[in-house]
């Protein structure tokens, strides 16, 4: 009996220890992981890894949308006074997406990245801080999702439209891998003539002098052109103003297609949702809205000719090699764009008329759940 409570007492006792010697090597293992967490810390500066984030946000019906660095982003971009805010519009109208206004602030943000990376010396001395280009891509990258979240509703498809943000495509599609990039093109005469006299003020160029003007133009429509061709085709579609004013829905078909979103005809009469809650939303102090409240018409096809100065007309050619690049004539006043559709002939003769709806409101916005500006893993 002794000998029997004896072995007992001895289980008993190996037991506890087998169990306690279990319970410290757990304990030391995890030590063992907070010390290597410090040490991987220290090495890789506590770079976060976006891949792995999202950003929470709740519309006014509860419905929840998670956005990340894997969502197709779609990015609207050219030179201004090409008709990018026409495009967002339309895009705008279908039920799954949203653009919204002009942030301003994303162009200006990549401008100053690529400064950053183009100056050696200050690239030295960002790596010595430790402040690399995988910190900077990271929070470029927080950073850009946060502001096109958040400065609207949400939906399902997130778009931005800042016209120069597309001189910086390349860098945009490796932050975001599968966004798509929409380059708007029009004549450069025509946005040209618009800038001037619809005094849009855009840096570096002289509102004052149409030959400066085109000049700049050309240079800054050759960089994303080049861009878009880089960024290819599968990733970046070229869309032409006027065609778009022409032939809407053959154009938006293609786009929708090029997008990978269900086709909704809504996009075809963007002017009648201004305003309403999941419709189009438009900034009052935007150069363009007074033009896009109205349906979709010829009035600024062509509205440059007999504008521009004789002599500038003369060397069109040599001041702006892209208008022919791009398929256009740089001789031709006025040129032949095509014919357009019934329904923009229509559209037209309503407009001429002013039989067209002026929107009460020009923001819709219910009221929307976010999650503060938290990122969840």
């Amino acid at each position: 009996m002794r000998v029997t409570m004896r072995r007992v007492l001895m289980v008993i006792c190996f037991g506890i220890m087998m169990m306690i010697a279990v319970h410290l090597g757990q304990q030391m293992l995890q030590c063992q992981r907070i010390l290597d967490d410090e040490y991987y810390g220290r090495r890789h500066r506590g770079v976060m890894k976006p891949e792995n984030e999202e950003l929470v946000m709740f519309d006014s019906e509860n419905v929840e949308y998670r956005y990340g660095r894997e969502m197709p982003l779609i990015f609207v971009g050219g030179v201004p006074r090409s008709g990018t805010t026409l495009m967002r519009a339309m895009l705008d109208a279908h039920p799954d997406i949203r653009c919204g206004e002009e942030t301003r602030i994303i162009p200006r943000l990549l401008a100053m990245r690529h400064a950053w990376s183009k100056s050696e010396r200050e690239k030295m001395r960002l790596d010595e801080a430790g402040v690399t280009d995988e910190v900077l891509d990271s929070a470029m990258q927080a950073f850009i999702l946060e502001i096109i979240a958040k400065h609207g509703e949400p939906a399902k498809v997130l778009c931005n439209k800042d016209p120069f943000t597309l001189k910086s495509s390349l860098y945009l599609s490796k932050l975001f891998p599968k966004s798509k990039f929409i380059l708007m093109l029009r004549d450069g005469r025509a946005s040209v003539h618009s800038m001037i006299t619809r005094k849009v003020t855009i840096a570096g160029f002289d509102l004052n002098s149409y030959r400066d003007c085109l000049t700049k133009w050309n240079k800054a429509v050759e960089a994303m052109y080049t861009q878009c061709l880089d960024v290819g085709s599968y990733k970046c579609l070229p869309v032409y103003y006027e065609q778009l004013v022409l032939h809407p829905r053959r154009s938006m078909q293609k786009i929708m297609s090029f997008l990978d979103i269900t086709w909704n005809d809504a996009v075809l009469h963007h002017e009648e949702l201004i305003g309403k809650p999941g419709g189009v939303s438009l900034s009052k102090i935007e150069r363009s809205t007074d033009q896009v409240i109205k349906p979709v018409n010829l009035e600024a096809l062509t509205r440059w000719v007999g504008h521009i100065p004789e002599d500038v007309v003369q060397d069109m050619a040599q001041i702006a090699p892209m208008l022919a690049r791009l398929g256009y004539d740089p001789y031709a006043n006025p040129p032949n764009y095509g014919q357009p559709d019934p329904m923009v002939v229509n559209n037209t003769n309503r407009v001429m008329k002013g039989d067209f709806k002026t929107p009460v409101n020009l923001k819709g916005y219910p009221k929307v759940f976010q999650n503060a500006s938290e990122f969840h893993r």
